[in-house]
């Protein structure tokens, strides 16, 4: 039977593992070790090798005992930092830290409902479809891991990531493409009190451009930021050059193109009033996630919850996660809510009655 204790000790269990991006070797050894303990078996792959890192991406697999189309069920191993020694307290339904580390809910708390809804299915011999487990590494530093998976260890092209911030009933079913953009300008250095007319200066000529840029909500489908800017010196000297960097998102591919184009031009412009030059320079991080709200995916989704007595809340968010990435190689994804509250800070928060009923939900599914 599904065991709220169980899933509760579980979570915290695994809080207790440091395991920051490019750092999950201990939480992927953990779960091989849950795994095999289980004889369910998985394959894992070095994806941590390709980009510095010490984890690895790993699928399991339950051959299906009934209907229903297979299923994969994704969250992430990794967490924001700081996150070494974290020390779980518990206030009735809710857990945080003592405020000097992240919890770690985002996403060892997908975790914890993705393997107690296993847990039930293994102990009781229930008829479920076919499943795959997908547990990813360095999901937080731009979804690494996932973009270094080798993808023939994971054939179910439907998929439900337990990775959404807001309470249990969260499904979200688009999610944007971003551009990663980095730009400088190369100006002319000149003293600034004896012979300004000799240099251009970067810092005049970036911020020609960005004034010109779109920053912000540009339309409900798109948005942009100035993330970074650096350059210059002492204030004798005409500063030669400036660098900033910057995003784009956009759930339309062609307004993602444009407004990509519309920043380039801004900069091309202020470079040739200012006789500087300029680099610049993107690459999309992730593509965008779309699916129909009738596809089956998201009708399974909707029924599994309601007969938990869960409202469905499809939603069109504004981040990026794995999903977005598997989207690029043709999977579908849905991606839930389960209680985490103020993700990424030290006043991170979950709320175990959320799991609780993600894990029920996903147990449902998994039948």
């Amino acid at each position: 039977m599904l065991s709220r204790e169980r899933l509760q000790e579980r979570f915290i269990e695994m809080v207790k593992i440091y395991s920051p991006s490019k750092g999950e070797k201990e939480m992927a050894d953990w779960l091989e070790n849950w795994l095999s303990a289980r004889k369910i078996p998985f394959q894992s792959d070095r994806a941590g090798e390709q980009y510095g890192g010490n984890g690895r991406n790993i699928v399991a697999f339950l051959k299906g005992t009934g209907d229903g189309i297979p299923l994969g069920f994704g969250a992430h191993m990794d967490q924001i930092e700081p996150c070494a020694n974290v020390q779980p307290i518990v206030e009735g339904s809710i857990i945080r830290t003592d405020g000097t580390t992240t919890l770690g809910g985002d996403d060892k708390s997908g975790l914890a409902a993705i393997l107690e809804a296993v847990e039930d299915i293994l102990e009781t011999d229930a008829p479920h479809r076919d499943i795959y487990l997908v547990f990813t590494c360095s999901e937080e530093i731009s979804m690494q891991g996932t973009k270094h998976m080798d993808l023939q260890m994971l054939p179910c092209y439907d998929l439900v990531i337990v990775d959404a911030t807001g309470d249990t009933g969260v499904v979200a079913y688009k999610a944007p493409a971003m551009e990663a953009i980095s730009v400088a300008f190369h100006g002319q250095k000149a003293h600034a009190g004896i012979a300004p007319e000799k240099g251009v200066n970067a810092i005049v000529t970036a911020s020609k451009a960005i004034a010109e840029m779109r920053i912000g909500r540009i339309d409900p489908e798109t948005t942009s930021n100035i993330g970074r800017i650096e350059g210059g010196g002492a204030t004798n000297v005409v500063t030669d050059e400036v660098t900033f960097t910057a995003e784009i998102r956009s759930h339309s591919m062609e307004k993602l193109a444009a407004e990509l184009a519309h920043m380039e031009s801004c900069c091309a412009a202020a470079a040739q009033e200012m006789g500087a030059s300029y680099d610049f320079q993107h690459e999309l991080a992730y593509p965008s996630l779309s699916l129909d709200v009738d596809c089956p995916l998201v009708q399974l989704t909707k029924q599994a919850m309601e007969a938990e007595g869960v409202t469905p809340d499809l939603q069109v968010i504004g981040g990026g996660s794995d999903a977005n990435i598997l989207a690029g190689h043709g999977y579908r994804s849905v991606i839930l809510g389960l209680g985490m509250r103020d993700v990424h800070t030290v006043e991170e928060s979950l709320d175990m009655d959320e799991v609780w009923k993600a894990a029920k939900v996903l147990r449902r599914m998994m039948g």
